[in-house]
């Protein structure tokens, strides 16, 4: 099941009925966490980044993705 991404303004919110499993209350959860970008958000915030190093780590990024993709793919053959 595909989350779409969530408005930051709505909150997360878990109804728990008689027989709901506790297990399955925190599976849903996190799902919804991940789905609002709540744990990427805190990721971010937990120290500060100058500007320019976050530019530089995305643009270094990018160029690793480039590489990866770009490097051949060779198949064994038996």
């Amino acid at each position: 099941m595909a989350y779409e991404k969530k408005d930051s303004k709505d909150k997360i919110r878990i109804d728990i009925t008689d027989g709901f499993a506790v297990e399955r209350a925190l599976k849903k959860f996190k799902r919804l966490c991940d789905a609002y970008g709540i744990v990427k958000e805190y990721r971010a915030r937990e120290y500060y980044q100058k500007p320019s190093v976050k530019k530089m780590e995305k643009l270094e990024a990018a160029e690793k993705r480039r590489k990866k993709s770009a490097k051949p793919r060779h198949s064994k053959k038996i």
